[in-house]
């Protein structure tokens, strides 16, 4: 059985990529930043969401990250439907939805780094390029 993955792996996962800052809402909720700009943050599913999702929607936490294309967030999508999800508030953006209870710390691992290099400057990802993978 593998470990489950906690906001506080996610905040590490995410502080360790360069210029990353973390906010805190006034409700609560944990963002992560890379020069201003949010890449990857916790969502609690809302009542229109609870409503288009149905039997399926998740019941534990929900992780919102940002991914290069939406051809990248249609192949996610695709292959790991028991992972990954999204609803009609993020129709035509490249962003989408894990279940954070059902991703492994290595594919969290590469799914933030993929969330900030898609956020991240054209300058700070020249100096700090992602490893191949």
């Amino acid at each position: 059985m593998r470990p489950v993955v906690s906001w506080d792996d996610v905040a590490r996962a995410c502080l360790a990529l360069p210029a990353t800052t973390e906010a805190v809402s006034a409700s609560g909720r944990r963002r992560w930043l890379v020069r201003g700009k949010t890449f990857v943050r916790e969502r609690p599913l809302h009542r229109k969401d609870l409503d288009e999702l149905g039997a399926s929607a998740p019941e534990g936490p929900v992780l919102v990250a940002y991914v290069p294309d939406e051809g990248a967030k249609a192949a996610l999508l695709a292959a790991e439907p028991d992972v990954w999800f999204t609803t009609a508030h993020f129709d035509g953006l490249p962003a989408l939805m894990c279940r954070l209870d059902a991703v492994d710390g290595e594919a969290l691992t590469e799914l933030v780094a993929e969330a900030w290099a898609s956020r991240a400057p054209r300058g700070l990802l020249a100096e700090h390029p992602l490893p191949a993978s």
